[in-house]
């Protein structure tokens, strides 16, 4: 049996996967310490959303008792040293033995990376790389150099944000080897920003410096045709940056409501800024989608039965944001929370434009957002909530989208989003429940599979909005998404975090990353769709809709992936023999190339290496061969990503964020060195002979 690296570490029973303490303080607000928001204590009474409602809607809910039943990652340390493990004998290579001989499918004919710690991005044999943009770099007209001793707020402002994630890379018509680059900044992490920081009594400054690294990022680059190397051009009109304190219009169907309105806004219809924004998707007109993740985190306070729903504490938070601005202490603005969490809309081409946030996507931790189109035209959109025993959702939009550059169609398109129906998931296995134990062995029709329905929520048109939920208001509906999930029965899910349709295939694919809860203790047990007690290591789920379109009701599904080590009985990949495959843990972000490859990256990986990129076969006879693309370095997260045919491009998140280190003792030091803080930044991998990536 293969021999798995070491989980590093002293933490690893209290964190359960690959994170450390630190991740989970920043990124979700230790999330996983506390009790599963999604349980059956959670009545839709009337004081769930006591003093929020109009006394009409307070009198409708409470006569309703919820029907749903519900239930409810050991640290790398930063001082691992740089260990390149060697490649299985048969694991990843093209001829495992007892495995499949001959080439991989095409895009992915490659050398897979072998696991390991080492402290830098490590790519495949005859590949090159390069540092694309760092947090800190100037961006905007009059930004300075980056001085982590003398950063500001304003300065953060024009510079390139903190924790790079999603990344899409647009065409720049007229401007010869550029590209639009556009990125999220999902949040910052202070103890490794400020050499100074005091978590009990941050400055004004310092939270304000935390306001400007959080956000959304444009940036024009530009490609070397003679090397493949990639670089920003800073200060072009169309870099942006989109921060915490930016303005936005909240859109559709919840937009004005009594739920929104806060003494600031009494119109419910402006909010200022965005926040832990995580996944997110390109639109077929031309915009990006960026989710709206771990809000919660933000915000002091909370009490009500439905903050407890979305994660909110009942003190104060660990950024101490509440001190300095009232809208993030919810006992003073009990609505400012409900105008986060939500689908944002950016025009990248626009440097003027406003952002949208658009309530009809309902209001979740949005891992992100992606799109695609139905037969005649109308768009729909796939999303998931990355929280324990949550659910993953679908936006079938009713107007159709105007193809063109002109000014009416581009604002006819940009509210193609407000007018729809927004769906949740409900999955049904094929086999009996007695076949599924909670180890993962394979029920005996060798495959976890089964059928699923999309369960109508509301519906938003020009004239209004209907719910489709028993004693839910549509507005509520669509500002308490969850609840109304609970109320129709969707199907608890091991944190679905993205969730992409292939171009290629048709297929949907979810990210499933993790559930260390699943069957512990009072929490719901393995199910089909989630087969594994105390899952640490996530699967794949494979979506195909009836008729194979976009906006049907129905669907069948499978387990594509069932990751972990490929020795451990409980794994799966697709029925690839499993000597042909790389081991893989945590499976977060997906993307697809031309040949409807899906490539995964990775999140907490509990293996005890890196986290890293991966490719996987989708259809043919190769399908399921699974390959390791590249690994980040130490404490750092993979995110992004986006395959093009010649380059793959990659954020690498909060490197050295590991227990212990700090801004004055970086836990790594990638990527400007020793002596010199970690930067989270964005990194392109190319063939060195400027030929196809896996060809």
């Amino acid at each position: 049996m293969r021999k798995l690296l070491p989980i590093l570490g002293t933490n690893g029973a209290s964190h359960p996967g690959g994170r450390s303490a630190l991740t989970c303080r920043f990124r979700c607000g230790d999330a996983c310490f506390h009790e599963v928001p999604n349980t059956s204590a959670n009545e839709y009474v009337g004081d769930v959303i006591a003093g929020a409602l109009s006394r009409r809607s307070m009198m409708r809910a409470a006569a309703v008792v919820t029907v749903a039943s519900a239930a409810g990652t050991a640290a790398l340390t930063a001082g691992a040293p740089e260990a390149q493990a060697a490649v299985p004998a048969g694991h990843g290579t093209d001829k495992g033995k007892g495995g499949k001989k001959g080439k991989a499918a095409r895009g992915l004919r490659f050398t897979p990376v072998a696991p390991n710690t080492a402290d830098k991005v490590t790519v495949p044999e005859g590949y090159r790389q390069n540092v694309v943009i760092k947090w800190g770099d100037p961006i905007l007209r009059g930004a300075p150099a980056f001085d982590p001793d003398n950063q500001t707020a304003e300065a953060q402002a024009g510079q390139f944000g903190y924790n790079n994630d999603f990344l899409a890379l647009l065409p720049l018509p007229g401007e010869r080897n550029r590209q639009l680059l556009v990125a999220n900044h999902e949040y910052s992490d202070e103890v490794l920003m400020f050499r100074d920081y005091d978590s009990d009594n941050p400055t004004r400054e310092q939270v304000e410096i935390g306001w400007a690294a959080h956000g959304l990022g444009v940036v024009v680059v530009e490609e070397d045709r003679r090397t493949g190397k990639l670089t920003a051009v800073p200060r072009h009109h169309l870099n942006r940056r989109v921060t915490a304190t930016t303005r936005f219009r909240l859109t559709g169907p919840a937009a004005g409501s009594d739920l929104l309105r806060t003494s600031a806004d009494p119109s419910g219809t402006k909010v200022l800024g965005t926040l832990n924004n995580c996944a997110g998707g390109v639109t077929p007109w031309g915009t990006t989608l960026h989710g709206e993740e771990n809000f919660n985190q933000y915000f002091a306070n909370g009490t009500r039965t439905t903050d407890k729903r979305y994660g909110l504490g009942s003190g104060a938070t660990g950024r101490k944001w509440e001190r300095f601005d009232k809208r993030f202490d919810v006992a003073q603005e009990p609505n400012e929370v409900h105008r986060f969490g939500y689908v944002v809309e950016l025009d990248p081409y626009d440097p003027d434009s406003t952002p949208r946030k658009h309530t009809a996507l309902g209001r979740f931790k949005h891992e992100g957002a992606t799109v695609r189109l139905t037969s005649d035209g109308r768009p729909v959109v796939y999303t998931g909530d990355d929280e324990r025993f949550d659910y993953f959702y679908k936006f079938v939009g009713s107007k159709r989208m105007k193809k063109g550059s002109s000014r009416a169609a581009r604002e006819h398109n940009l509210s193609l989003l407000d007018e729809g129906t927004l769906y949740v998931a409900k999955l049904t296995g094929d086999s009996p429940a007695i076949e599924i134990d909670g180890t993962g062995k394979l029920p005996n029709d060798g495959e976890f599979d089964g059928s699923g329905e999309w369960i109508p929520l509301a519906t938003a048109t020009a004239k209004g909005a209907v719910s489709h939920v028993d004693g839910m208001t549509a507005e509520e509906v669509f500002v308490f998404t969850r609840l109304a999930g609970d109320k129709v029965g969707a199907t608890k899910m091991d944190r679905p975090e993205d969730v992409e349709p292939n171009p290629v295939t048709g297929k949907v694919y979810v990210a499933l990353t993790n559930n260390s809860n699943r069957g512990v203790g009072s929490n719901a047990k393995a199910d089909e769709a989630n087969p594994r007690n105390a899952n640490k290591h996530g699967q794949v789920l494979e979506l195909t809709e009836r008729w194979n379109r976009a906006d049907s009701t129905k669907f069948a599904w499978s387990l594509f992936l069932v990751a972990g080590d490929p020795d451990d009985p409980a794994t799966y990949f697709a029925g690839f023999p499993k000597d042909d495959v790389s081991p893989i843990s945590c499976p977060d972000n997906v993307a697809f190339d031309d040949h409807g490859n899906m490539w995964i990256s990775t999140d907490g990986n509990a293996l005890g290496s890196h986290d890293g990129l991966f490719g996987v076969a989708t259809r043919g006879d190769r399908r399921g061969e699974l390959k390791q693309f590249l690994t980040v370095p130490t404490g750092a997260e993979t995110c992004g990503p986006v395959i093009q045919d010649r380059r793959v491009l990659v954020a690498v998140q909060h490197p050295g964020e590991v227990d212990g280190a700090s801004a004055a003792n970086p836990g790594s030091t990638w990527p400007d060195g020793p002596g010199k803080i970690s930067r989270p930044a964005v990194v392109a991998v190319w063939r060195a002979d400027g030929s196809d990536i896996g060809e």
